[in-house]
């Protein structure tokens, strides 16, 4: 994959840490120029591309990263949908704030980023819109219930994409991870629940990195509708 995206923009939202950070690593190997998107980020240049402050939530932020990049480094040819939050509560004991944060980070997020910089992308016959969801975009597991809510939302945003944007030559993707070992799992300690996959037989964010990576350096002409992947 070395080299199949030189002279490319790839931006990837929640870059700066965990799954976002590996994935931003993994695409600067295929030679594309990065663009890093997150609320912790400060801004900045760098020869592989550079750092943009921006929360996915608030519009204004996500149009401004847009323009930027377009009048800094041209139209992204690669988006990875990546920013998001996770929370592990039975409904019962999920407050509305609560269900209404994970809907703001998890689908108004990445319905925000999509609407900016998918249309430059048909304008330009072609690009890459990847959307990382999670085996909960399609089981449903007890205590869940505003994360899993949030994320098969995000399954749908994917599958009216493609339909939109696919006959105007951009391919979309849906990559569903299983568990993953990232700081997310910090508050909950998953070894010592009953039920859930050790932190040891997790995924590594690096996993998640190497399919991201492979579904963007497809040949135009390959269409990759919905990976998923998980620990053996």
């Amino acid at each position: 994959m070395t080299g199949a995206l030189d002279g490319k923009v790839a931006v990837i939202t929640g870059a700066s840490r965990g799954i976002g950070a590996a994935i931003s690593c993994a695409l600067s190997g295929t030679g594309a120029t990065v663009v890093r998107l997150a609320r912790s980020l400060t801004e900045r240049r760098e020869a592989w591309g550079m750092d943009l402050p921006c929360d996915v939530t608030r519009e204004a932020d996500v149009a401004r990263c847009a323009a930027q990049v377009v009048a800094e480094l041209g139209p992204a040819s690669v988006v990875v949908n990546n920013a998001g939050g996770f929370l592990l509560a039975p409904c019962q004991e999920t407050s509305r704030a609560e269900f209404d944060g994970q809907l703001a980070v998890n689908v108004t997020g990445p319905f925000l980023v999509a609407r900016a910089f998918l249309p430059m992308m048909a304008e330009r016959g072609g690009g890459r819109h990847i959307a990382i969801g999670s085996i909960a975009d399609h089981v449903g597991f007890p205590g869940n219930a505003a994360y899993a809510a949030s994320k098969y939302a995000v399954r749908g945003l994917h599958e009216v994409l493609r339909a939109e944007y696919g006959p105007r030559g951009v391919r979309c993707t849906l990559v569903s991870p299983g568990p993953t070992d990232t700081a997310l799992w910090d508050p909950v300690d998953p070894d010592s629940l009953p039920g859930y996959t050790p932190r040891a037989g997790m995924l590594r964010p690096e996993d998640v990195a190497q399919a991201v990576a492979f579904v963007a350096t497809r040949p135009a002409h390959v269409d990759v509708d919905w990976l998923r992947l998980g620990p053996a």
